[in-house]
C-alpha cells in the first residue's frame, strides 16, 4: 500500500493525526525533502527506510515504490503541503494504478492556509469577506512550467479577488508588473509571506507596486507566497450567519 500524505506547511504538528500514525507505521517513506520539515522524520520507525525525493526522477521514485510493494511493505509518500495542490501527484497515481499498486490520499494544510493563519494573527485578514471577497485564486506565474494562457496573472487578476500565489517569489518585479496590468490597483494590498509556520517564518505588509521592494529589502526568493487583495484591507461587511437581523436554519432573528 501506498499512503499520499501530506506534511503539513511547515511546523511538524501541522501534520494531520492520520499523517502522523501512518509515518510511524511506515516502513518506507519517499519525502520532498525540498520543502518537507526533516523534523517530521523523527517520528518514523528506527528501522525505516527513508528516500529524499529531491534527488531522485520519477521512475526512480516509481521504482522504490514498486519494490516496497513487492515485499510487501508499506510506504509513505510525503508531500508538503497539501498532496493536491502542486504535489504532482495524479501522474504518480496513474502509474500505480497501471501496476495495480493500490494507494490512498491523506490531506494535508496547504502554505496558503498557514499564510492565512499568519496574516490572521498580524491582523485578522480572512481570505472570505462579506462584502469584499468571496473567492480565492490560488495560481503561480509561469515559468519553466507552462500556465495555460487563459490562466495568466494579467486575466486572473481582472477578477479583483483574494489571490493565492505561489513558486513566483524570484520575479517580484515581472509580478507586481502583471497584478497592476491585470488591473488591480497600484496600492492594492499585499503580503509577502516567507516559510509560513517555520520558526523562521516572516510576514512582510506591502502594496503591489511595493512587492518587489519588500521582497529585496528581506533578500526573498523563494519558499514564499504572495497574497493580493483587498482582504488585507480594514473594510468589510459583517457576516450574516451571526447577524441577529438574520434568520437560519438554526435560529430566528431576534430584532
Amino acid at each position: 500500500m501506498v499512503h499520499f500524505v501530506g506534511a503539513g506547511c511547515g511546523a511538524p504538528d501541522l501534520i494531520t493525526v492520520r499523517g502522523q500514525r501512518l509515518l510511524a507505521q511506515a516502513d518506507v517513506v519517499i519525502y520532498a525533502g525540498s520543502l518537507v520539515n526533516p523534523a517530521l522524520l523523527e517520528q518514523t520507525r528506527a528501522d525505516c527506510v527513508i528516500h529524499n525525493s529531491a534527488k531522485m526522477t520519477l521512475e526512480q521514485v516509481l521504482e522504490v515504490m514498486q519494490q516496497a510493494h513487492s515485499a510487501q511493505k508499506m510506504v509513505v509518500r510525503l508531500h508538503t503541503g497539501d498532496p493536491s495542490v502542486y504535489g504532482a501527484i495524479r501522474e504518480q497515481i496513474d502509474r500505480l494504478n497501471e501496476l495495480k499498486i493500490p494507494y490512498d490520499v491523506t490531506p494535508g494544510v496547504s502554505s496558503f492556509c498557514g499564510a492565512a493563519a499568519a496574516l490572521a494573527h498580524q491582523n485578522g485578514a480572512e481570505y472570505t469577506l462579506p462584502g469584499v471577497s468571496q473567492s480565492v485564486i490560488i495560481t503561480r506565474m509561469a515559468g519553466r512550467t507552462p500556465v495555460p494562457q487563459e490562466e495568466s496573472i494579467e486575466k486572473l487578476a481582472a477578477h479583483h479577488t483574494s489571490m493565492v500565489i505561489f513558486l513566483s517569489a524570484g520575479r517580484m518585479q515581472e509580478l507586481s508588473e502583471r497584478l497592476i496590468a491585470g488591473g488591480y490597483r497600484p496600492d492594492t494590498p499585499a503580503a509577502i509571506v516567507y516559510k509560513a509556520s517555520w520558526p523562521e517564518e516572516k510576514v512582510i505588509s506591502c502594496t503591489v507596486e511595493l512587492l518587489p521592494v519588500l521582497a529585496q529589502q528581506h533578500q526573498i526568493t523563494k519558499t514564499a507566497l504572495v497574497l493580493v487583495g483587498d482582504f488585507l484591507a480594514k473594510e468589510y461587511e459583517r457576516s450574516k450567519l451571526y447577524d441577529p437581523t438574520f434568520t437560519t436554519g438554526f435560529r430566528e432573528a431576534s430584532q
